[in-house]
């Protein structure tokens, strides 16, 4: 097995016409996308389409450091948040191809505090009202985030705030590992029976958790030697090195009253700091050279330049909706934003599934599956048109714009 170098793999690899698209119409991606950085929406950001493996466009402008002055390069480091959840997710069917548990498992087989929790019903934060569990939570549960579990980012139910409270609102309290934080998780009421909603949460936190309690070593080992060196992902990590800091992008949060971008030293400088617990939820910081080559193995089913982490028909199953009934998100789930609509958008083992375009006003493919980051940061990988498409930037929260429904419009009508 040769392992390839990602730090070159962005470069141009096919005319756009050589694999279906009109590079007039791929060049709109770019000219829309700078719109937002010119009026001081947007800091920087970068493009990657590629079709069959090949990449057909790269585009990037804006900084990655407005203060500096420093441009978004190649090499440029993105905090990536949620879209390491599909990589903690494709950890754990690894170990599950193994046959190191089955998604019906309990998870308090591996973290046994979750055998005592408990629900809420009613209640304030300071006095919630609970009652036990008729489902115990297990592993498809987590994948699927329908355990119960929340963020205290969301700040729409009680139970959100006591996690904030617990000291959970954008990462983990300093101090604590992993396994002291699922221990905590364990001990907060969830927000509903096991298997009845779906509601975003440190589920996959708790998912990072299994893989190093069943495989013995902690998160960032595992990736490191069995996802990342394997797929040449050779600068994805939960800690940017001190020699690395300067490819760092910075964080930006909106201004309220302007909407133009402004600095969030507060959270952007978490990617610089020592982490005693590793968030398999959303702590990695990677480039979009590696993330690229994430997206081709798993659009190639589990397996990259002869490196294979996972079978065929188990990448399939994961893309596929396994909400109950087959429904979408809109119908099941609790929503992220106020703005955000999931119409005809599924949930699989840690990606969102495309089930029906039209009722999500969506040029997308049946079974397109994907996800984002809080940074706004998205991707998504289109098995039917053999296409990925990788999107970088710095802005929190993901909601503030439109950009990845945009983003869909603008590679879809390139493609001929």
């Amino acid at each position: 097995m040769t392992i390839a170098n990602s730090t070159v793999a962005l470069e141009l690899q096919a005319d756009p016409t050589e694999v279906g698209f009109d590079a007039g119409r791929l060049a709109r991606i770019d000219r829309h996308l700078d719109r937002y950085v010119k009026d001081g929406r947007l800091p920087g950001w970068m493009v990657v389409v590629s079709r069959e493996g090949r990449i057909a466009h790269v585009g990037r402008s804006g900084r990655r450091d407005i203060e500096a002055d420093l441009p978004v390069e190649p090499d440029t480091l993105w905090r990536i948040y949620s879209m390491t959840k599909p990589i903690t997710s494709v950890a754990a069917m690894m170990l599950w191809e193994e046959g190191a548990f089955e998604l019906k498992d309990e998870v308090a087989r591996f973290v046994p505090a979750f055998a005592d929790a408990r629900v809420y019903v009613q209640g304030s934060s300071l006095k919630p009202v609970t009652v036990p569990l008729v489902e115990p939570i297990r592993i498809w549960h987590l994948m699927t985030h329908t355990s119960g579990l929340t963020y205290g980012f969301h700040w729409t139910h009680p139970v959100d705030a006591i996690y904030r409270e617990h000291g959970f609102e954008w990462g983990m309290p300093p101090g604590r590992d992993l396994a002291a934080c699922c221990e905590e998780w364990a001990g907060l009421p969830l927000l509903f029976q096991p298997g009845t909603e779906w509601n975003y949460s440190v589920a996959t936190d708790v998912l990072g958790r299994v893989v190093e309690v069943v495989s013995g070593q902690s998160l960032d080992e595992f990736f490191a030697e069995r996802i990342f060196r394997p797929l040449g992902m050779t600068d994805t990590t939960f800690q940017v090195a001190e020699g690395d800091a300067g490819r760092l992008a910075a964080l930006y949060s909106p201004q309220p009253q302007t909407g133009r971008a402004v600095r969030n030293d507060a959270l952007g400088r978490l990617a610089l700091e020592p982490r005693s617990a590793f968030s398999g939820g959303g702590g990695l910081i990677s480039t979009a050279a590696d993330y690229h080559r994430f997206m081709r193995m798993l659009l190639n089913e589990g397996e990259l330049d002869g490196a294979r982490l996972l079978g065929p028909r188990t990448l399939r199953y994961m893309a596929s909706n396994h909400l109950l009934g087959g429904v979408d998100l809109e119908a099941f789930g609790r929503p992220l934003f106020a703005e955000t609509t999931f119409d005809g958008v599924g949930f699989g083992l840690g990606f969102s599934v495309m089930e029906d375009p039209v009722a999500n006003k969506s040029p997308a493919s049946r079974g397109e599956f994907g996800w984002g980051g809080a940074a706004s940061t998205a991707f998504w990988i289109d098995p039917v048109e053999r296409l990925t498409v990788l999107f970088m930037t710095q802005l929190l929260p993901s909601s503030t714009h439109p950009l990845r429904s945009q983003l869909h419009q603008l590679v879809h009508q390139a493609l001929l």
